[in-house]
């Protein structure tokens, strides 16, 4: 009984730690949020951040630092938002607190209260026999927020186009 206790509890830690928030820039100490500050992430984007930005030009802007990280690119005023780029376009952000949606859903929020503020989302099952976290998908045309849950809160928050999130989710691709 005690070897399955600790084989559900370390599956459980080895999922968190996949769904793990952003990176830490390597270059510099993190750098907290003030207290109160909230950055808002849409369905296009952060501040200054949007999705099919390029690399090229996110880092021409000084908002992104490819140089720093060795999971890949991180943006320079996000220390909890992982980019991820396909073809040189970003397509996703894998957001951690304090970063919320408009409807103020982050890491954490009650899974009851996503469901209630995104009637529309699509439950998904994560792949039986894995130690992936379930998801909700609630798509709004080509762009979608993913929410990955414990099955009462969220985990993780996943912003981007609506058929990059679901990809992700089916072949259990994270940030790094």
């Amino acid at each position: 009984m005690k070897l399955r206790q600790f084989g559900f509890i370390a599956a459980l830690t080895i999922a968190a730690s996949i769904a793990g928030s952003g990176s830490v820039p390597t270059n510099r100490a993190a750098e907290p949020e003030p207290a109160g500050a909230v950055t808002v992430v849409d369905l296009d984007g952060l501040p200054e951040v949007d999705f099919g930005d390029t690399e090229n030009e996110l880092t021409r802007r000084g908002v992104l630092r490819t140089d720093v990280d060795p999971c890949g690119p991180a943006l320079t005023d996000h220390e909890t938002v992982t980019p991820i780029f396909v073809d040189n376009r970003l397509v996703l952000l894998w957001v951690g607190d304090p970063v919320r949606t408009p409807e103020g859903v982050a890491a954490g929020t009650p899974l009851t209260q996503v469901r209630h503020r995104y009637p529309n989302a699509r439950h998904l099952d994560a792949p039986p026999g894995t130690y992936r976290f379930d998801g909700l998908l609630a798509r709004d045309g080509d762009r979608a927020y993913l929410f990955l849950h414990d099955g009462r809160t969220v985990r993780k928050v996943i912003a981007g186009y609506a058929d990059w999130a679901q990809r992700a989710f089916e072949e259990g691709h994270g940030p790094c």
